[in-house]
């Protein structure tokens, strides 16, 4: 789920797309699509801290042997700007889903995640001196107008608490869209796995120990162990699938193909999401299919 890096979406040489590449495709919109249905699943097992907790936990227990490995060639001298990575890109946004899920279905959490292309152009206007594009702007304000429908009439009228948890998405997309910034500002030769396993290990460390001691969850696995197992197997399968192996994937992907290729994965991603949604037993109204299209819109009309 979490979002590429826009260090890897710079134009890659032009290459002949074999199957393999709408191979790897087809596994990083199944895999990122995904991620909403394993967080509503193991919000039935654990609350939104503990499950934000053990996403950040897995992630650094995986990639910590690699930030070790690597240690000598970080620049250690900006360790803000790897935690900004880490806060943005990774462990801000794992709470706010966690939160928002509570009220909000995967199908719509998934429709919702894909404005992160477009708060990745407007904080890139505002903040990092990006071109103006009017034509992108018009996508920017498409997509927002398609993201209002989904949050004020697709919630089958129960607005009072829905509408401040969809918020909570949109938030965690316009983290999203920062760190995308801040990478591409900050980082724009950095080596893309460095990068990650050492921002994801400073947020997901601290996490481990909060999860440890800062809440039940140790007690809760003895309590109700077969449960407790299943929810850590959903949350396993969210990190490791959703950050550690996508990520590679994506890079790899950029890499054989094109940026255009590659980016073509954030319209499968909300297919996905709502095939596991109804799949789950989720509603889809005429008011999802108008959003999620106005949202799509907005984003094919940016990346023009």
């Amino acid at each position: 789920m979490n979002a590429p890096s826009k260090s890897a979406l710079r134009p890659s040489h032009a290459q002949a797309i074999g199957w393999t590449g709408f191979l790897i495709l087809g596994i990083l919109g199944f895999t990122w699509g995904s991620s909403f249905i394993l967080i509503k699943k193991t919000l039935q097992v654990f609350d939104p801290v503990q499950v934000a907790c053990l996403r950040l936990s897995i992630t650094a227990i995986a990639l910590a042997p690699v930030a070790w490995r690597r240690k000598a060639i970080v620049q250690w001298v900006r360790w803000p700007y790897y935690l900004a990575v880490g806060l943005l890109g990774t462990a801000v946004p794992a709470f706010l889903f966690a939160f928002a899920q509570q009220k909000v279905s995967s199908s719509v959490a998934g429709m919702l995640n894909t404005l992160t292309p477009l708060f990745t152009l407007v904080l890139g206007i505002v903040f990092f001196r990006a071109k103006v594009i009017w034509a992108k702007v018009l996508g920017v304000s498409i997509g927002l107008a398609g993201a209002a429908v989904l949050i004020l009439l697709g919630q089958q009228g129960a607005l009072s608490g829905n509408i401040w948890h969809s918020l909570l998405i949109v938030l965690a997309t316009v983290c999203y869209g920062a760190n995308l910034n801040v990478v591409a500002s900050c980082f724009p030769r950095e080596d893309t796995l460095t990068l990650s396993a050492v921002s994801y290990t400073m947020v997901g460390l601290p996490a481990l120990a909060m999860l440890g001691f800062g809440t039940d969850f140790v007690q809760h696995l003895y309590a109700d162990t077969h449960s407790a197992l299943a929810g850590l197997g959903y949350a396993s399968i969210l990190s490791m699938g959703g950050t550690v192996i996508a990520s590679v994937l994506f890079f790899k992907l950029v890499q054989q193909t094109s940026a255009v290729f590659s980016s073509m994965v954030a319209y499968l991603m909300p297919v996905v999401a709502l095939g596991w949604g109804l799949l789950d037993g989720e509603t889809l109204t005429v008011f999802h299919l108008l959003g999620i299209a106005l949202i799509m819109t907005g984003v094919y009309l940016s990346r023009r």
